[in-house]
């Protein structure tokens, strides 16, 4: 760990637009990778015919993903600047991943959106983008990539820029605060230093612009809420939940509560690492144990807060929802499955409220009776069994969802407002 403050960076966009090239070049350009492995990698490339993924291979290190020639797993990889230490979430980018997206990007700051000079906006970048702006990354850095492809021509990388501009403002990105920025993954351009193939830029580097971000500010304020990922028994200490400490603080000697579970007691003891700490902090992936909690009690989805603040569990709740994509329409009555932080849970579209103009924000129509791919809306939703979430406005850590069917994502929402059962 360094001394410097952490961000957490999300990489994003399209599949085969060179998300796993660029995050093997920051790590190559930022001496985060030692040359022989990269050396390594460079020959194990070329004899499986894939000459040129070298960068790439640092990430995927896989076998099975190698083969396939596509990121799986989010990779966590660690890289410094000279204001920041980064961890990079490298955001699988095919399409049943997108739920990995949904959970990794709740996890990032700020994210990179990757969009090839010689496609632009493609279908993924728009998901993407959806998905980055609903879950709350608060600043998009754009790398357009593949410049080599396209002859580093201004001419291109302005319409590109031009159509990612569109997009965002689509979903209501600020564009004011979008850093664009003309790279080649591959060849290295405009990534740490300034390339001599693109002089009509005289932007910031990759780099240089990752360095720039604002600081993110921890929730250590906010009331303890920490989602459970599994519980396990250890022999010698007994039940053990983990998760990860989305808000506040987690002390040893705390009062909690799991909530939808309904039960509480003290914190006994607190790990990270494999090692005893007296509390945990935002950010920090933590098994602890607490008096009295056996292992039938709680379970993956529930969360864990202060006993006097416990986690809200929802009857109904109001949330506003953007509609990626759904082969026909959603009417009131629809019951698709909703990931929120570590639950999942059924969860019916009683009424479609209003459909909101994405460009706007401003209502478009009252009780509409359908919504479609493309449209944004305020629902309320009915949990088929218990379900632990909060408003957006109130704990946004907690507060943002994704909706899955058929196998793939349809739609992402935020909360709007809980109504307690």
């Amino acid at each position: 760990m360094s001394d410097k403050p952490h961000q957490n960076l999300a990489i994003i966009g399209h599949v085969d637009h060179g998300k796993s090239t660029l995050v093997g070049r920051l790590l190559f350009e930022t001496g985060s990778v030692p040359e022989h492995v990269i050396e390594q990698h460079r020959e194990e490339a070329e004899e499986k015919g894939k000459g040129g993924f070298e960068f790439a291979y640092v990430m995927d290190n896989l076998a099975e993903e190698r083969e396939r020639g596509v990121t799986i797993d989010i990779a966590h990889q660690e890289f410094d600047t000279d204001n920041y230490y980064f961890t990079i979430v490298d955001c699988p980018g095919h399409r049943d991943f997108v739920k990995n997206m949904i959970t990794g990007a709740s996890q990032a700051d700020n994210a990179v959106l990757v969009v090839a000079a010689d496609d632009g906006v493609a279908p993924q970048t728009r998901e993407h983008v959806f998905l980055a702006r609903t879950l709350g990354i608060n600043e998009l850095i754009i790398g357009v990539n593949k410049m080599d492809l396209v002859d580093y021509q201004e001419s291109t990388y302005k319409e590109v820029i031009g159509e990612v501009e569109d997009l965002l403002n689509q979903v209501r990105f600020a564009t004011d605060d979008t850093t664009f920025v003309p790279i080649s993954a591959f060849e290295g351009d405009n990534i740490s230093e300034e390339s001599e193939n693109t002089p009509w830029y005289d932007g910031d580097t990759l780099l240089e612009s990752l360095n720039d971000l604002p600081e993110s500010e921890p929730p250590t304020d906010a009331p303890l809420r920490l989602p459970i990922q599994d519980v396990y028994t250890i022999s010698g200490i007994g039940t053990v939940p983990v998760g990860r400490v989305e808000t506040g603080i987690l002390n040893t000697g705390d009062n909690v509560s799991f909530q939808p579970s309904d039960v509480g007691g003290e914190v006994k003891t607190v790990e990270m690492h494999h090692e005893e700490v007296p509390k945990a902090e935002p950010g920090d992936n933590v098994g602890f144990n607490v008096r009295g909690i056996g292992k039938d009690d709680i379970r993956r989805g529930d969360v864990c807060g202060p006993a006097d603040d416990p986690p809200s569990v929802a009857e109904t709740f109001k949330a506003q929802v953007v509609v990626m994509q759904h082969p026909s329409v959603i009417t009131a009555g629809y019951t698709p499955v909703f990931h929120a932080h570590t639950a999942q849970v059924a969860c019916t579209i009683e009424s479609i409220d209003q459909k909101i103009d994405p460009s706007s924000g401003e209502v478009a129509e009252e009780n509409p009776d359908f919504i479609k791919s493309g449209d944004a809306a305020v629902v309320t939703v009915r949990p088929q069994k218990p379900l632990s979430i909060e408003p957006s406005g109130e704990i946004p850590e907690l507060g943002s969802f994704a909706i899955r069917d058929m196998g793939q994502t349809i739609a992402a929402g935020k909360v709007l407002e809980v109504n307690e059962r």
